[in-house]
Order: structure tokens, then C-alpha cells, then sequence
């Protein structure tokens, strides 16, 4: 795909971001789009993000659990890039800046080291590892009715909106055993799904792994200080703004957001 093209669609993408309104899925329009022209439209999304004075504080990785993957009929993860104006404590003003926003609760990484694909093992980043965090992300997409391919949401930036995490909860993850930590995800004072780290890709450390051997091959680092989601452990559930949904996470502790 021609550079003009990829900055086409990128610029489109922020725009229909900002304005709150949907594309037509881009491999409606443009069927021959590769995943590598995909990330390339999401870099050319993420600057104009950069342009506009934001930061990129993290790293996300989407559609890990098998639960995540039949919803969204992609059948492989994607990456994309979290940024400070992503992040909200307490509450989230979904209403007036997403468009079809949907919640999945997370395990979140705090680094303290550089990650560099390929390469990466588990034990590099337990390693590289300051702690793990209950979070919630709520992901949206540009493209209508999330009638999504993965060079779709590839494009999106893999469908980010915005995201918290309770770092009072922050815990060691050689602590734990990340593969058979436990989930609850409650939403308005009713508990609405359960999940384990086993659901994404085996284990959330592994999420972290595929991430930075990924963004390796484009150059791209995990930094120290970055905040790493590392995908959802339980289906994504629709919000709309007066819901409050909480996540608890066996031996990490909880995370709560209302939605405004």
C-alpha cells in the first residue's frame, strides 16, 4: 500500500476518533490491506495523537482469550499504544468521548526495565516486571458495529479507548502464579463473568512475551515505566455511561470505574 494511502486512512481514523463517528470497515473499501500496512496506519493515527500533545505511556496487546476472539470473530491478537489521554481514575466519561465503548477487566504490567524482541522470554519479563495492577480497558472501535477484521482494529489501534488501574493493588508478580490467578468482573453490584490468566494465551506473562517479540520486529520497545495491558481474561461487556463495574483479581485486589 502507497504511503499517501496509509496517511490517508490513518488521518481518517484520528478524525472519525475525535468527531465520534464510524468508518466503513477499510477492508471493505481496500480488501488487499495487510496486517504490516494495518500497523503502519495506526503509526500515522498515532501521530496525530502525538501532534495534538499527547504521550504514549503504554503498550496494549487485544483479542488474547478465545472468549475476546469469538465475539470479535479476529482470530489472532494485535497490538496498540496507550497514551495519557487514555487513563481515568475513579470515573470515565465514556459518553462523551467514546463511540460503542465495551469493558474488559485486565491485568496490567508496570515495567522497571526496557523489553527488546525478539527474544523475549518469560523470564525476561518477570524480570523486567515492577508489578501487576487490576485494570479495566474499554475498548472502541472507528469502524462500525465492530464489524472488524484484524487489519481492521489492527488500524484502529487495536479498537483502544481508554483505560484505569488501581495502583494501590500494585503486587510482584513473582508472587504469583499469573496462569491460575482468578477473575470477577461485576457490573452494577451483580457479578457478570468470571475468567482466569490461563484464558489469555496461557498466562498474561505470556501476553507481555508475544508483545515485546512483536513490537521487536518494527522496532519498537517495551520502555521502563511503560504500563503493559496485557488482554482481557473475561468477554467484553457494552457500557454506557451510570454503570460502575468492579474487578477483582485473586491475591492482587480490585479496580473500580464509573462510567459518566
Amino acid at each position: 500500500m502507497e504511503t499517501k494511502l496509509i496517511h490517508q486512512l490513518g488521518d481518517e481514523l484520528y478524525k472519525a476518533m475525535v468527531a465520534r463517528k464510524t468508518l466503513a470497515p477499510l477492508t471493505t473499501s481496500h480488501p488487499d490491506i495487510t496486517i504490516e500496512d494495518a500497523y503502519k496506519i495506526s503509526l500515522r493515527m498515532l501521530e496525530n495523537r502525538l501532534a495534538a500533545g499527547e504521550k504514549v505511556i503504554g503498550k496494549k496487546i487485544g483479542v488474547t482469550s478465545k472468549a475476546v476472539m469469538n465475539m470479535l470473530n479476529v482470530h489472532q491478537p494485535d497490538f496498540g499504544f496507550m497514551t495519557n489521554a487514555m487513563r481515568y481514575d475513579g470515573e470515565m466519561p465514556i459518553s462523551s468521548t467514546l463511540i460503542q465503548p465495551r469493558a474488559e477487566g485486565e491485568l496490567a504490567f508496570v515495567l522497571k526495565k526496557d523489553l527488546c524482541g525478539p527474544g523475549i522470554t518469560n523470564a525476561d519479563v518477570l524480570a523486567a516486571t515492577e508489578a501487576v495492577l487490576p485494570c479495566f480497558e474499554v475498548v472502541d472501535s472507528r469502524i462500525e458495529n465492530w464489524q472488524i477484521k484484524i487489519q481492521d482494529t489492527v488500524s484502529d489501534n487495536a479498537s483502544c479507548g481508554l483505560f484505569t488501574v488501581n495502583e494501590a493493588a500494585a503486587i510482584d508478580p513473582r508472587k504469583l502464579d499469573l496462569a491460575t490467578v482468578g477473575m470477577v468482573v461485576e457490573k452494577n453490584g451483580k457479578v457478570i463473568s468470571t475468567g482466569a490468566g490461563a484464558a489469555a494465551l496461557g498466562s498474561p506473562v505470556n501476553c507481555v512475551a508475544w508483545l515485546a517479540n512483536t513490537l521487536g520486529q518494527f522496532g519498537i520497545t517495551l520502555n521502563a515505566g511503560d504500563i503493559i495491558l496485557s488482554g482481557s481474561l473475561v468477554p467484553l461487556e457494552p457500557v454506557q455511561a451510570g454503570d460502575v463495574m468492579t474487578v477483582k483479581v485473586g491475591g492482587v485486589g480490585n479496580c473500580t470505574i464509573q462510567f459518566t
